[in-house]
């Protein structure tokens, strides 16, 4: 899909000239070439040079003052200029604030600190003119604006770099029901699940929202950003040039972004990645994914269901009460099934782009599910009640009440509503092409086997560039000593922090120059960030043990190929893990036994 958007592009000329000879959209193709945007983005770098200069002047602030540990040892001087410079950006427009939003998942190339200012970065963009988003709708949908919606709310829900969201209604012509296809189960196996499941749990049923969300690109960032690509990948060929920074081979990472870019400057593409998630997730409880309206759908405008729930970000900052151990398994069991399962992940999966809606399971109804009974009603998915609202108006009040919060939450609780995770935003996503996702499975097996000489063996032989790695043995060693660290706590993992481990490992591949794959560090990243989330509502979260489901599915797909092909390594790691939870579930059933009197009961 995104060549076939960059043919159109290509291909693009103004409205007027659609219907007129080829030698005139040729000469159109010529001006705007060789004329129009070389001027264009020659007055955009002036623009830029205005901006950026003072910080370019501002750099010896940054070996000024004094140290501060708390900060990663950086300089109060240079804490300052990280600061300056996420302003900058700030003021330059979309492009560098992607940019920045970009270089804050790079913990691999740039210092923590920087990263962690530029995380916070966010668009002061200004809203573009409701007229505007009129004629954008009314182009998608093909009929004029008053025969499409039943209501319109003119005010954004949100307005950002690229693109401004509205929540409205859609006319009941228009309003179309869910995808069958991708709720109905495809296979034997499936079928089989589907009669199984409801006595397992209760899985939510839902009636589609009769409002949508509307996401609309602000007018020509297209160009706008194409001329900051440019001027990027100007400088970073200069940089390039600089002794002893062409490690960092900047105008690949330039290039990088550029995809990044474009994949979010065409609508339809995020469209595709809600459709996929919702196929991959047709059979799960875990989590939802909004329904997109791709008859409506084009590059400028995307509409989805609106999804109604509960940000995320509260339940971090008043804690997930009786919850929040639910929450985070379900969080972590999505994020597994997208990696090890699917090979299709969310890479923007921030606590903004999560939400949390409740539902009350369906009573199960066992005439519902044997078909041999005849003659009994069929219980109607569609009359389920979405409680979500009613939820919201009962602990809105109480977002600043941390107390009232909790019991509010734990009498929903024993009023039997059931929280499910929604995820949004899915115009960002990573899939890990074969030689990668072979990278990181030898890489995960030599980890898994506690061999980390090994793992920085290959982290070195197969990252970009390894003729630039600084002290390859050292490296491989450091990984062994990490690695061994792991190993002596590997039955106590409430005492180990994936993320202090992942966020060591990206601190030498910064010091040894070693460059990964960005797809690879986008992976490490999202685990890094969801087990921040995670533990943040349950301290003792496993990442061991609610991958032991996964790896079971797993080994079960391809169980054939591991014994034909002789590599058992995966094989190892799940009967470890196996072990593993046999060995704390005997613990913790010696503990019961023991504190119910039951090993050796007084008569």
């Amino acid at each position: 899909m995104l060549e076939l958007s960059r043919q159109e592009l290509d291909d693009y000329v103004p409205e007027v000239l659609r219907g007129s000879r080829k030698w005139r959209k040729t000469i159109w193709r010529a001006l705007d070439t060789y004329l129009i945007e070389p001027l264009a983005t020659g007055f955009r770098f002036l623009h830029l040079v205005i901006i950026f200069v003072p910080v370019i002047c501002t750099v010896p602030v940054m070996w000024i003052g004094a140290r501060r540990p708390d900060r990663d040892n950086e300089r109060t001087g240079t804490l300052w200029w990280y600061g300056f410079l996420v302003a900058s950006m700030e003021r330059a427009g979309a492009a560098f604030i992607k940019l920045g939003q970009w270089a804050a998942s790079r913990t691999d190339i740039f210092p923590t600190e920087m990263c962690s200012i530029m995380s916070a970065l966010h668009s002061d963009a200004p809203a573009h003119s409701l007229k505007v988003t009129k004629q954008t709708i009314e182009k998608a949908f093909g009929r004029k604006f008053e025969d499409i919606f039943e209501e319109f709310h003119e005010k954004p829900l949100g307005v950002g770099a690229i693109a401004q969201v509205y929540k409205a209604k859609l006319k009941p012509d228009l309003a179309g029901s869910e995808d069958d296809a991708s709720t109905e189960p495809q296979t034997l196996r499936e079928r089989a699940f589907k009669r199984v499941d409801p006595l397992l749990k209760s899985t939510p049923h839902r009636v589609p929202s009769s409002y949508v969300a509307i996401k609309v690109l602000h007018p020509k960032i297209e160009r706008m950003v194409r001329r900051d690509l440019r001027i990027m990948g100007a400088f970073a060929s200069i940089i390039n040039a600089i002794p002893t920074m062409e490690w960092l081979s900047f105008p690949d990472e330039v290039t990088q972004f550029g995809e990044m870019m474009r994949l979010q400057l065409d609508l339809r593409i995020e469209s595709a990645n809600l459709m996929i998630f919702r196929r991959n997730f047709r059979n799960r409880s875990t989590a939802w994914f909004p329904y997109p309206h791709g008859q409506y759908t084009t590059r400028q405008v995307l509409v989805e269901e609106y999804a109604t729930g509960i940000p995320l970000e509260h339940f971090l900052q008043n804690g997930g009460g009786v919850f929040q151990k639910e929450i985070a398994d379900e969080g972590l069991d999505a994020f597994l099934h997208m990696l090890l399962i699917d090979n299709f992940i969310h890479a923007d999966l921030h606590p903004g782009n999560i939400m949390v809606r409740f539902y009350k399971p369906e009573p199960f109804d066992v005439g519902m599910n044997l078909t041999t009974l005849k003659g009994r009603p069929k219980a109607n998915p569609n009359t389920s009640k979405d409680v979500t609202e009613d939820v919201l108006e009962r602990l809105r009040p109480h977002r600043q009440e941390k107390d009232a919060w909790t019991r509010t939450l734990a009498q929903i609780d024993k009023e039997g509503y059931r929280p499910q995770l929604i995820f949004i935003d899915t115009g960002l996503v990573t899939q890990l092409n074969e030689e990668n996702r072979k990278n990181f499975l030898d890489l995960f097996k030599s980890i898994a086997e506690f061999d980390g000489y090994k793992a920085g063996h290959l982290m070195t032989e197969r990252c970009r560039q390894p003729d630039a790695v600084i002290d390859k043995e050292v490296f491989a060693l450091k990984m062994q000593h990490l690695v061994l660290g792991v190993k002596s706590q590997t039955f106590a993992l409430g005492n180990i922090k994936i993320g202090d481990i992942l966020n060591e490992v990206l601190s030498m591949v910064r010091g040894h120059h070693v460059r990964l794959e960005g797809d690879f560090v986008n992976v490490v990243l999202s685990i890094l960030l969801l087990e921040g989330i995670g533990r943040s509502l349950d301290p003792d979260l496993d990442l061991f043990s609610g991958a032991l489901p996964i790896l079971r599915q797993l080994g079960a797909q391809s169980g054939a190929g591991m014994l034909r092909s002789g590599d058992l390594s995966m094989a190892k790691v799940w009967v470890g893990l196996e072990a593993r939870k046999f060995l704390q579930a005997s613990v913790e059933s010696v503990e019961m036994c023991v504190k119910y009197d039951q090993l050796s009961p007084n008569i």
